[in-house]
């Protein structure tokens, strides 16, 4: 009976401490980073590649990216101005987003992409 007792005892607390985990990763906002970038016409495809692999890079020399993605604009709708890739960057706080701006990876990557880019738009927002 008194295993059944702990058994029973371990699995409520297991559940308890799995709820509470679940309900507080939901709980919690995110701060997103979205970034756009359209490419100068003359950009090399192996430099868009570099600037790519750069951008992708971040996320192992920056402690305060909590998670990134990126991709290329497919979108059919002819709304996209030129802009053909997309990165999201997640952050946990503006702090986190405030460190890394101006540190030396993501300067570093900067000076790789300007002379290749020709627009850009970034929206940084609280996730809901």
């Amino acid at each position: 009976m008194k295993k059944i007792v702990l058994i029973l005892v371990s699995l409520l607390c297991l559940y308890s401490c799995t709820k509470k985990t679940a309900d507080s990763n939901i709980n919690r906002k995110q701060l997103r980073h979205v970034v756009l970038f359209k490419f100068k016409n003359e950009a090399p495809p192996e430099a868009i590649k570099e600037i790519e692999d750069s951008f992708i890079g971040l996320p192992s020399k920056i402690k305060t990216i909590k998670s990134f993605e990126w991709g290329l604009n497919n979108s059919t709708e002819g709304l996209d101005k030129g802009l053909s890739h997309c990165f999201f960057v997640t952050f946990e706080s503006e702090k986190d987003r405030d460190e890394y701006l101006p540190h030396p990876a993501h300067q570093e990557f900067v000076a790789i992409l300007k002379p290749h880019l020709e627009d850009a738009v970034v929206v940084d927002y609280w996730a809901n």
